[in-house]
């Protein structure tokens, strides 16, 4: 892995000067405080998601810039995780152009490879992603110009996994731009599909683009839209509304959390788990937003964590059942989150122990999750002689 020696904190000091402010000036416009700007710059706190993209949008910068994201590809490994973007890029820009001279595949055919696509994400399986995504997308689009009615609905229904995949990956390795691109596309073709679930899925993901630019007050209001237009038809407990409608809290909880206002991220949290409950099945996850009971679970503890309270993060995870259907990218973002709450409960060996977790369950989201390099860097701050196995972490991270 590649040494990344500059962190956030390093990086937001940098900005800061050649915009020419002070740390109290940022704080002003970032409507963070002083001595949060601070503790950031001098490595003794992380910087959380929302101080990041608070700062990101005060300084006029993208958050992933302010990351240092995409991390340079310096390896055979980092390299062969990349490889797919530059063809995925051309072909999430081809999108409403037919394909010339391919002859797709039966939609049967197609539709078992995009499956094995479903799962790789799922997994977070990057290496698989990278390498399957790209054709398939070109073929699927090629099925869905030459079908018409029903099946050209199913292969826009197709379209949304792979566009959704698109995004995952493109997300997870810090191309924004070309993540948000992807969210353009799969609302493109959920609504072609008129599928319920997807186009819910859409209106997630782009009000998730609003807030990780630190625009939450758009994305809550947003939300709140989304939800008044399917408002009338969650009462009939169709799954379908109840996993947009439970899906859309969860992420206006998550831009409320951002935001600081904890009653309001409750509220939202509340309404996702009563929508889980009325589902019924304590085992169930969608294969979109992979919504039931365990992820409303993930969610309360990343949400508690994105409020900076690791206290209260560590209790909900104590009490938290994840059955062993739950996709690998979700328990290890949970494991992810679960060492930030413990690094802010004051419990180092039991984050360096949560990040051990992560490596197991998603090993390639985990290394290449900012948040896991911010609490790494952070750890071994606080620690007055880093221990052996933290230093292997950090090495496998790709951090200095």
């Amino acid at each position: 892995m590649s040494q990344q020696h500059v962190g956030v904190g390093q990086r937001v000091a940098e900005m800061r000067r050649l915009a020419g402010w002070s740390q109290p000036r940022l704080a002003a416009e970032a409507n963070v405080s002083t001595s949060l700007v601070r503790a950031v710059e001098q490595g003794r706190a992380p910087a959380s998601a929302a101080f990041i993209s608070a700062c990101a949008k005060a300084l006029r910068m993208s958050a992933a810039e302010l990351m240092g994201q995409p991390y340079p590809r310096t390896t055979n490994e980092e390299r062969e995780v990349s490889a797919g973007i530059a063809i995925i890029r051309s072909e999430v820009a081809a999108y409403d152009l037919q394909p010339a001279g391919i002859q797709p595949r039966p939609l049967a055919a197609i539709t078992d490879d995009v499956e094995l696509i479903r799962k790789f994400r799922r997994s977070a399986n990057f290496h698989k992603l990278s390498a399957e995504l790209p054709s398939l997308l070109t073929e699927t689009r090629a099925a869905m110009y030459l079908s018409s009615g029903h099946q050209r609905e199913q292969a826009c229904v197709l379209l949304c996994e792979l566009y959704s995949s698109a995004r995952s990956l493109a997300h997870k390795l810090g191309y924004t731009d070309l993540a948000t691109m992807a969210v353009e596309r799969l609302w493109w073709a959920a609504h072609m599909s008129g599928d319920k679930v997807w186009m819910a899925a859409a209106q997630f993901h782009r009000a998730s683009v609003l807030t990780s630019a630190g625009d939450w007050n758009s994305a809550l209001t947003y939300l709140d839209d989304c939800r008044a237009d399917m408002e009338s038809r969650v009462g009939s407990g169709d799954p379908a509304d109840l996993i947009g409608w439970g899906s859309l809290h969860l992420q206006s909880g998550l831009a409320a959390a951002r935001a600081g206002d904890r009653d309001t991220a409750d509220a939202h949290l509340a309404e996702a788990k009563a929508a889980a409950d009325r589902i019924g099945n304590p085992d169930f996850h969608d294969p979109v937003l992979s919504f039931g009971t365990a992820n409303v679970g993930i969610w309360s503890v990343s949400l508690a964590v994105e409020m900076m309270d690791g206290t209260e993060a560590v209790k909900r995870a104590d009490g938290l059942v994840i059955p062993a259907s739950t996709p690998k990218s979700r328990v290890g973002h949970m494991y992810i989150d679960l060492a930030r709450g413990f690094l802010l409960h004051g419990d180092r060996a039991r984050t360096m122990g949560a990040l051990q977790t992560a490596k197991k369950v998603a090993p390639t989201q985990t290394r290449y999750h900012p948040q896991v390099h911010e609490t790494v860097r952070v750890l071994a701050r606080a620690e007055a002689r880093s221990t052996e196995t933290l230093r292997g972490f950090a090495a496998w991270c790709g951090i200095a």
